[in-house]
């Protein structure tokens, strides 16, 4: 017997449901003393990450749709891609976790011809939960386990521009662009929640002059772009993904609330880094 594929609302569902999953599993963690240990790249792990990322890999293996997942991948466990599959970080900001400030997310999002087209970003400590599919980005609070009603939002101009930073990953360029663009302010904010932000207008600039990987960025734009808004690396293009060759690795970019913005910023950041 065959089983027939979910629709695409269908998959948003699942997808949501194996992030709520995941999060209840990483609070556990949190609630005990955390032990982190480096991986190959210097980074930290924590017992969490590969908890929630098995929770994630058995909800969605019955789609049949291939997964790359960050600690799949850093155990040297990476699957014929295709034209379509999940992208998934099972905790995003693992340096927040260990810092306890609640700055860490869940991302999960599908990837279509190098697009990601879906994606849920989930914030285990809050229950702040952001979607994107192709009928728009959605806000939801998942604290109590199940998601509350879904509210639409929409990224937002504004005169003088607010900026995202990375609370754990500063650069030298950045109080150049800040100057270049006139920007008034920043909200420092760790992990793919810097995305979310831009697509709920709390702000409309996020630069990247740091190394990120394709599942630290896939679900937050996803979100990003179903809520108007742009991520482009700096040759003004979007960004895309299945970066094989490179070990999955982003170039810099710059995600912002319209892709005219986004392209000025790229511009601009060219010009400082060059």
């Amino acid at each position: 017997m065959t089983t027939a594929m979910p629709t695409d609302e269908g998959l948003t569902t699942l997808v949501l449901d194996a992030a709520v999953a995941a999060a209840r599993v990483i609070l556990d963690v949190y609630a005990r003393p955390i032990t982190a240990v480096s991986k190959s790249d210097g980074s930290p792990v924590t017992e969490a990450d590969a908890a929630a990322e098995a929770i994630i890999l058995e909800y969605l293996r019955p789609t049949g749709i291939p997964v790359l997942g960050e600690e799949s991948v850093a155990a040297g466990i990476i699957p014929t891609l295709g034209d379509r599959y999940f992208v998934v970080d099972p905790l995003d900001g693992t340096k927040e976790f260990i810092k306890r400030n609640g700055e860490f997310t869940v991302n999960i999002a599908l990837v279509e011809f190098g697009l990601p087209v879906m994606g849920v970003v989930l914030a285990p400590v809050t229950g702040e939960t952001f979607i994107g599919d192709a009928t728009g980005a959605s806000f939801c609070n998942t604290l109590s386990g199940t998601a509350s009603e879904r509210t639409s939002i929409a990224v937002a101009s504004a005169d003088r521009l607010r900026i995202v930073a990375s609370r754990s990953h500063g650069h030298a360029a950045l109080a150049g662009l800040c100057q270049t663009l006139d920007v008034e302010a920043d909200v420092s904010v760790g992990s793919s929640l810097k995305f979310c932000l831009l697509a709920r207008g709390d702000a409309q600039l996020y630069p990247r002059f740091t190394p990120t990987c394709e599942w630290d960025t896939a679900a937050g734009q996803a979100v990003l772009e179903a809520a108007g808004g742009a991520v482009v690396t700096l040759d003004g293009e979007r960004m895309r993904y299945g970066k094989h060759n490179v070990a999955f690795l982003n170039p810099y970019f710059v995600a912002a609330s319209s892709m005219e913005l986004a392209r000025r910023a790229a511009g601009e950041m060219t010009r400082l880094l060059a």
